[in-house]
């Protein structure tokens, strides 16, 4: 099973420790004062991972167009939303007659990454994408506490909660892109 999560230490090493220096830069993002670590994990990922950090800290698989976590708002546990590109069900794929000669294009693929249609490709022909959408709890043991304030080893904490939801995404969303055949 290959990887659908993981960390780029290698890049970032070659980089001087780029992510902890966005983190640094960035120490306005966190809120302090929350006894649970999921709001600092949330923005710790969210820090991690593109538009944010290009390319991300975090790395994933081609068909995960989107991944982030956040915080419930009822009852303030952690859980992750993670989009994935899809073949188009079955229904869609029996028949062609829905077609109608329309000339459907479906996902589009750049250096093996799938991308939406720019504007220029809207206008000339109609899309048909299909997409999971993953969201499920992640367990919050393995997480970090939250760090006192901004003076307190925030760039290693924020590099263990960023390890540690890489890896419950991994096993959450792995054995998924495996059926969908990546």
């Amino acid at each position: 099973m290959a990887k659908a999560f993981w960390i780029d230490q290698d890049f970032d090493r070659d980089r001087d420790g780029r992510y902890a220096v966005h983190v640094r830069k960035n120490l306005d993002e966190f809120e302090w004062g929350d006894i649970a670590p999921v709001r600092f994990a949330c923005t710790a990922w969210r820090l991690a991972t593109p538009p944010s950090l290009t390319p991300g800290y975090v790395r994933w698989d081609r068909r995960v167009l989107e991944a982030a976590c956040h915080r419930n708002t009822w009852d303030g546990t952690l859980y992750a939303r993670v989009r994935l590109a899809s073949p188009l069900p079955e229904e869609l794929t029996r028949s062609r007659a829905w077609w109608r000669d329309r000339g459907w294009l479906g996902w589009q693929e750049t250096f093996g990454q799938y991308v939406e249609p720019s504007q220029q490709d809207l206008a000339r022909v109609p899309f048909l994408r299909a997409s999971l959408l993953v969201e499920a709890p992640l367990p919050l043991g393995d997480l970090p506490p939250e760090p006192e304030g901004p003076h307190d080893e925030v760039e290693q904490h924020a590099r263990h909660a960023v390890t540690v939801l890489a890896r419950e995404l991994d096993a959450l969303v792995g054995p998924v892109l495996d059926q969908l055949g990546r």
